[in-house]
C-alpha cells in the first residue's frame, strides 16, 4: 500500500508556524478571539495587498503549507498545523479543518491543534519576539535568495515532500538547520517597503480591520435569493436542497462591479433568513444537518456568507445570480408540472444518491440546470475538494473535448423513465462515507457493468427507433450558450477547463448525459471528502475510471460501428486493467450512425464536424487571434499549437508566457501546455512506464488555462519565431536549460516579483470577474 502514495495530495512550499505550549487541562484561547482593531484600516488597505501578491500565491486552498492560509485575517489568526490535508494513504479519515466552517475563532482552532503564527504572548508594541511569521520574514531578509541561480539540493520542491512546520519554541532549531528557508520559501525576498509594512503591523499587535460593509445592492440580492432558496412548500425545499448541493463551493455574486465585485458562498444553517447564523459544519453538503437524530423535522435554510479569503485562481468559480437566472430556474423547477409529496432524508444511502434524493424533480430540469453553466459544473471537479491531486486527475487524459447530449433529444425523457427504474441499483462511494474499505470498487464495477447493460437494453427497446445517431444528439447551446463545447487539460496533479474546443485535435472526447454528469458531480464534488481515508479515495478514483469510459463511449457512438472498437483499442493500448475490460463489455454501442464519412480517418473527420456543428456558439476567449496578429507572431503561435513529437516532452507541463511588443505598449499573456501521451490511463500506478513522449503535443491558449504554472517565460514579440524554433528543436535537458536561460524567469530572479505583478495586473484588467492569484507551489527550480 505504500505505493499508493502516488495518490497523495500532501501540501507544499513555505514553512511557517508557531505557538507557546498550552497546558493540557486548560481551555485553549487566543487574544485574537477578540482582536484589536485598527481605525486606519491598515490590514485591509496595506497589509493584505502585500500578502496577496507575495504570500497567498503559495498559502491558499487545502494545500497551503502547514495549513497556514494567508488570504484573510482569520486565516493568519488561526495559525498553522503540522498535519497535511492531502494525505492520501491515511487509514482513518481526519477531522475536517475548513476555515470559516469547522471553527470560527482562534481559540476554537487551538482545540484542533492549530498553533499561532502571531505573537500571542508579548504585550505592548513589540510583538515580534514570539511571532513565527515575523521570524520567517526576518530569516528571508537575511538570506534573500535573489541570486538568479538554481537553488539546488538545499531546497525541496516536491509537492508531496514532508513539510517543516516549526512552532515558536522550535524556530531556533529550524533556523539553524535551514537558514535559507525563510518566507517566501524558495522565492526572492520581498521589497524593503513590503517587508517594513508587514513587520510594523506585526510589531503593533497585528490589528484587524473592521468587516467590509455589504452594499445595498448585495443586500437586496441576498434577500431576494434567500427567499427563493427557502420557500415553504415541499417543492421549494427540495429544489433549494438540489441547488445548494450544486452551488456550495461557488463564488456567487449579484452584480458585476468591474474588478471590485464582492463574492459570497452558499451555506446551510438552522437559522432562517434575517437572523445571524453559524454555518453547519457537516463533512459533506448532504450529510445530516442534525446532531440529534430525532430532530429531522427541523427546517434547514440556505444562507449567503461573504467570501473573506483573497480570491485565488485555483479556487475561483464565479456564478452570477440575477433576475435572468432566477427566471430560468423558476421556469425549470417551479413552472414545470410535477409534484413533490415528501422530502427525502439524509441517510448516507439516500443522500449520496441524487437519483434517489431528487427523483421527484424532473430530469430535464436538473439537466438544464447543469449544462446552463457547464464550465462551472465541471470546474467544481477541478477546483473543488480535489483542489489538487492524482486521485482524481491521473484518471483523465491531458487534453480532451467535452460536449453534451442535446436536452431536447428524445433520450432525455427516456433517461427519466429509465432512472425511475434503475436509481436504486446505482450507488456511489460516498454511501460508505469517509472510512471505506478499498475493495468497494469491485462492487461498483459490477454495478456499472449491469447499469450499462440495462441502459442499452432500455434504449434499444424504447428509443433507438425514434432517435437518429447523428450530430443532432449534441447540444448546440440553444444557439447562444458558449458552454456547449469545453476543453479540459490535465497538468500532472492539476487541471483546468476552458470554454471552446481549444487546441489541435484532442486525445479523446466525451459526450455527457444527465446521469453521467450528475454521477461525476456526486463522486468528485458533493460526495468527495479530501479528509477521507485511503479506501474512500481509491474507490473514488476507480469509480471515475468507469465514468470516463462512459463519456468516451458516448462520443464513439457517432462513429461507424466497425470503427468504434478500433478507436477504443487505440485509446487503450497496452496493458488495460481487467476491471476496465469488464466494464467496457457493458458498452454495447447500439445502432449504426446516421453520419456518412468520406475519409479514411473517421475520428479526425468527426472532430472537424463537431467543431463545425458547434461553431456558432463556441467561445472565442482563448483564440490566438486575440493576441498579437502580425504574420510572424501568429504563425509561430499557431505552429506551436499544432506541434507534436518528442521535443514537446522536454517542456514543463504548464507555462505562463508573457510577451511584450518592442516598445512595451502592447502586452499579451498565453498559456503553453504540454499534453502527455500514454498507452492508456487505466492504472493508478506505473504512469511513467505508460508514457509515449514521441506522441506528446503542445497547446497554446490565449490568456490563462492553468492556475498552477511550472514555469514563466517573458520575452519580446519579435522573439516569438525564434522561441518556436528552439522549442521544436529540443533534444535533451541541456537544450531545455538553454531555452530557460534565454526566455525564462527563474524563481530566484531579482525581477521575479515584477514579472509576477505584470502577469496579475494583465489578468485582472483583461478578465476582472475570473481573476484570481496564481499558485506558485509547482514552479520548477531550473
Amino acid at each position: 500500500m505504500r505505493a499508493i502514495k502516488i495518490i497523495w495530495l500532501l501540501s507544499l512550499l513555505t514553512l511557517s508556524a508557531c505557538s507557546p505550549t498550552l497546558s493540557a487541562d486548560s481551555v485553549p484561547a487566543s487574544p485574537y478571539d477578540n482582536p484589536p482593531y485598527d481605525k486606519d484600516n491598515r490590514f485591509a488597505e496595506q497589509v493584505q495587498p502585500v500578502l496577496d501578491k507575495r504570500c497567498v500565491v503559495c498559502h491558499a486552498c487545502y494545500d497551503a503549507p502547514c495549513q497556514l492560509k494567508l488570504g484573510s485575517f482569520d486565516g493568519i489568526a488561526r495559525g498553522a498545523n503540522k498535519s497535511p490535508v492531502y494525505h492520501g494513504d491515511r487509514l482513518l479519515a481526519d477531522a475536517p479543518s475548513r476555515l470559516f466552517i469547522d471553527a470560527l475563532t482562534p481559540g476554537e482552532w487551538r482545540e484542533k491543534d492549530f498553533f499561532p503564527v502571531l505573537d500571542e504572548v508579548s504585550v505592548g508594541n513589540n510583538q515580534l519576539n514570539n511571532s513565527v511569521l515575523a521570524s520567517m520574514l526576518a530569516l528571508k531578509k537575511s538570506h534573500p535568495t535573489n541570486t538568479n541561480q538554481p537553488l539546488g539540493d538545499k531546497f525541496e520542491f516536491d509537492i508531496n515532500r514532508d513539510l517543516q512546520c516549526p512552532t515558536i519554541d522550535e524556530f531556533g532549531q529550524y533556523q539553524k538547520d535551514h537558514p535559507e528557508w525563510g518566507m517566501p520559501y524558495g522565492l526572492p525576498a520581498i521589497s524593503d517597503s513590503e517587508h517594513n509594512t508587514l513587520i510594523q503591523w506585526l510589531q503593533d499587535g497585528a490589528p484587524a480591520s473592521k468587516p467590509v460593509v455589504i452594499s445595498d445592492a448585495d443586500e437586496r440580492g441576498i434577500s431576494q435569493w434567500e427567499a427563493f432558496l427557502n420557500q415553504e412548500s415541499l417543492k421549494g425545499q427540495l429544489v433549494g436542497r438540489y441547488l445548494y448541493e450544486h452551488l456550495f463551493i461557488a463564488h456567487i455574486y449579484f452584480k458585476d462591479e468591474q474588478g471590485d465585485t464582492r463574492f459570497y458562498s452558499l451555506q446551510r444553517a438552522l437559522t432562517p433568513p434575517g437572523y445571524p447564523f453559524r454555518p453547519l459544519a457537516t463533512r459533506r453538503p448532504f450529510s445530516s444537518p442534525y446532531e440529534d437524530e430525532n430532530a429531522d423535522s427541523q427546517r434547514v435554510y440556505y444562507r449567503f456568507m461573504p467570501v473573506k479569503n483573497t480570491v485565488v485562481s485555483k479556487l475561483h468559480m464565479p456564478i452570477l445570480l440575477d433576475n435572468k437566472r432566477m427566471k430560468k430556474w423558476r421556469k425549470w423547477f417551479f413552472e414545470t408540472d410535477y409534484a413533490v409529496t415528501e422530502l427525502p432524508g439524509y441517510e448516507p444511502e439516500v443522500a449520496s444518491n441524487p437519483f434517489v434524493t431528487f427523483a421527484q424533480l424532473p430530469v430535464s430540469s436538473r439537466y438544464r440546470f447543469m449544462i446552463d453553466e457547464a464550465q462551472y459544473t465541471i470546474m467544481q471537479f477541478i477546483k473543488g475538494p480535489v483542489c489538487r491531486g492524482q486521485i482524481a486527475l491521473n484518471v483523465i487524459n491531458d487534453h480532451f473535448w467535452v460536449m453534451f447530449l442535446n436536452p431536447t433529444s428524445e433520450l432525455i425523457e427516456q433517461q427519466d423513465a429509465f432512472l425511475r427504474k434503475a436509481r436504486h441499483h446505482i450507488s456511489l462511494p460516498a454511501e460508505a462515507e469517509s472510512n471505506a474499505l478499498p475493495t468497494n470498487w469491485i462492487r461498483y464495477a459490477k454495478q456499472e457493468h449491469d447499469y450499462l447493460e440495462a441502459r442499452n437494453d432500455y434504449i434499444k427497446n424504447n428509443a433507438l427507433k425514434a432517435v437518429n445517431i447523428d450530430l443532432n444528439l449534441i447540444w448546440q447551446g440553444d444557439g447562444n450558450n458558449d458552454n456547449a463545447g469545453l476543453t479540459i487539460f490535465r497538468h500532472n496533479d492539476a487541471a483546468s477547463v476552458v470554454k471552446g474546443l481549444v487546441g489541435d485535435k484532442p486525445q479523446t472526447a466525451w459526450i455527457l448525459t444527465y446521469p453521467l454528469f450528475e454521477r461525476i458531480h456526486y463522486l468528485l464534488v458533493a460526495g468527495y471528502d479530501v479528509y477521507g481515508n485511503l479506501g474512500h479515495q481509491l474507490n473514488s478514483r476507480m469509480y471515475m475510471d468507469f465514468l470516463r469510459m462512459e463519456g468516451e463511449f458516448n462520443f464513439l457512438t457517432l462513429l461507424p460501428q466497425q470503427e468504434r472498437q478500433k478507436v477504443w483499442n487505440y485509446w487503450y493500448r497496452g496493458d488495460v486493467s481487467s476491471v476496465e475490460k469488464y466494464v467496457a463489455e457493458g458498452h454495447q454501442l447500439l445502432g449504426e450512425t446516421a453520419l456518412t464519412y468520406t475519409t479514411n480517418n473517421p475520428l479526425n473527420e468527426l472532430y472537424n464536424r463537431v467543431e463545425t456543428h458547434l461553431g456558432s456558439v463556441l467561445s472565442r476567449t482563448h483564440l490566438l487571434e486575440n493576441g498579437f496578429t502580425d504574420t510572424n507572431s501568429l504563425k509561430a503561435l499557431t505552429s506551436l499549437n499544432q506541434f507534436s513529437g518528442k521535443p514537446a516532452s522536454y517542456l514543463p507541463q504548464s507555462s505562463i508566457v508573457l510577451v511584450e511588443s518592442e516598445n512595451g505598449e502592447e502586452v499579451h499573456v498565453y498559456t503553453l501546455l504540454r499534453n502527455n501521451a500514454y498507452t492508456n490511463i487505466s492504472h493508478i500506478l506505473a504512469e511513467k512506464e505508460r508514457r509515449l513522449p514521441e506522441e506528446d503535443t503542445l497547446t497554446v491558449v490565449y490568456g490563462f488555462a492553468t492556475s498552477h504554472p511550472n514555469a514563466i517565460f517573458h520575452f519580446k514579440q519579435t522573439q516569438l519565431p525564434q522561441f518556436y524554433e528552439q522549442v521544436t528543436a529540443l533534444k535533451n535537458e541541456q537544450d531545455l536549460q538553454t531555452l530557460f536561460e534565454q526566455y525564462g524567469v527563474r524563481r530566484t530572479s531579482p525581477n521575479f516579483w515584477q514579472v509576477s505583478d505584470d502577469i496579475h495586473h494583465w489578468y485582472k484588467a483583461r478578465y476582472p470577474l475570473e481573476f484570481g492569484y496564481l499558485d506558485y507551489n509547482r514552479l520548477l527550480d531550473w
